[in-house]
């Protein structure tokens, strides 16, 4: 059976916890875009205690791997997967950050058509990392992780050709521009998340 490490050290577990905290945080990055008046104050500060967790489980791993012995090849590729699961917190809250400091009063259809397909990819994130260890039908995960950034491509290059077309108010081009490409980034780094996982289950066939 493929394992990267010692069973003892509980990485694996680390991965599901971060994995799972990337989940809580696109609820609440969809709450943000889906509920009328919400309020954004309150939701970024529930993203900036998220993005902390996220912070504090990437430590533990690096220094997890730091204790064990393991090949080159498996600790570049776990420091690399606990880099890109924490860059994808990262701009879930980056998202909210900008919504909150530009004073949002009304998210916009678009934002909340890539914030749901944020919360799709976290979704697929925490199944393919789920059954990492065992190499059971992760595959199948990453390919819809990247056919969601694919989507989140097409969104928002449609909503950013939006602001430019219908004669928007020039303010407020700047500031949704900066929110949609902060969120279609953010399903690019789990297109990363999922390419590292592709790759540490090609490594072990």
């Amino acid at each position: 059976m493929f394992r990267l490490i010692p069973r003892e050290e509980k990485v694996f577990e680390y991965f599901d916890k971060a994995a799972n905290n990337i989940l809580e945080g696109a609820k609440v990055l969809v709450q943000m875009t889906d509920e009328r008046g919400a309020d954004f104050q309150e939701r970024w500060k529930r993203l900036e205690e998220l993005e902390h967790v996220g912070d504090k489980l990437t430590h533990q791993i690096i220094r997890k791997l730091n204790r064990t012995f393991i090949t080159p090849i498996d600790r570049e590729d776990i420091h690399g997967l606990a880099v890109a699961m924490d860059d994808v917190m990262d701009l879930i809250e980056a998202s909210a950050s900008r919504m909150n400091l530009y004073k949002i009063k009304q998210p916009t259809q678009e934002a909340g058509k890539l914030a749901h397909v944020i919360l799709k990819s976290a979704e697929e994130i925490v199944k393919a990392v789920l059954n990492l260890e065992r190499v059971d039908n992760v595959m199948e995960h990453c390919i819809e992780i990247n056919r969601l950034e694919n989507m989140a491509d097409e969104i928002s290059r449609e909503a950013i050709a939006d602001l430019f077309d219908k004669g928007h108010d020039p303010i407020d081009v700047i500031k949704w521009k900066e929110i949609y490409e902060t969120m279609e980034m953010t399903t690019d780094r789990c297109e990363d998340v999922a390419n590292i996982v592709e790759s540490l289950v090609l490594k072990s066939t």
